[in-house]
């Protein structure tokens, strides 16, 4: 199973999104939506999961959960928008996965056999940043393997996503190491 990572949109939705994002079996937004079109929009790609960010005060997006737990393939799944609100153990919770967003920064890191994930943002630009999304697949073993997209977002509007050397990879289940992957 293949899901699309996104965070930060902060009111943009770029069409190079969406065309990393096809093929997906479902959309998780990790917060600061910024307008619930984008949520819309997304849908139309695949169904769409989302927590509330802090930017998401007001409108409908004001509504979206702080939090979110999703089971797929065997595999548990923390949702929350910035991690140092996290309250919890998900090593003991069983989680397989924690994915966060709130710092614009994309980040693949293992602790106590936990994937942590934020995908980075895809929405405007900030500071030198790159604009990225994640992709994580789910195999049937439960095996996690996370990829950072960057797109390459051109003066001119067009883009295409960049080769796997522009990609971060990292297969979970099975490492061995807690130390962190970037």
């Amino acid at each position: 199973m293949k899901l699309g990572l996104i965070s930060d949109t902060h009111g943009l939705l770029r069409p190079e999104v969406l065309q990393a994002l096809a093929g997906v079996e479902h959309i998780l937004h990790l917060g600061d939506v910024g307008d619930a079109a984008i949520l819309k929009a997304l849908a139309s790609v695949a169904p769409v999961h989302a927590v509330r960010g802090n930017v998401d005060r007001d409108g409908p997006c004001s509504r979206l959960p702080e939090t979110d737990v999703l089971l797929f393939e065997g595999c548990y799944i923390y949702l929350l928008h910035d991690l140092s609100t996290l309250r919890l153990d998900p090593a003991a919770a069983k989680f397989s996965a924690v994915l966060y967003g709130h710092t614009h920064r994309p980040h693949i890191e293992k602790r106590k056999g936990v994937l942590y994930v934020n995908p980075g943002s895809c929405g405007p630009r900030r500071f030198e940043l790159p604009v990225t999304i994640a992709l994580l697949t789910i195999g049937l073993d439960g095996a996690l393997n996370v990829e950072i997209v960057n797109l390459d977002i051109s003066a001119h509007g067009r883009s295409a996503s960049q080769s796997a050397a522009a990609r971060l990879s990292i297969a979970s289940a099975d490492s061995p190491s807690d130390k962190p992957h970037r």
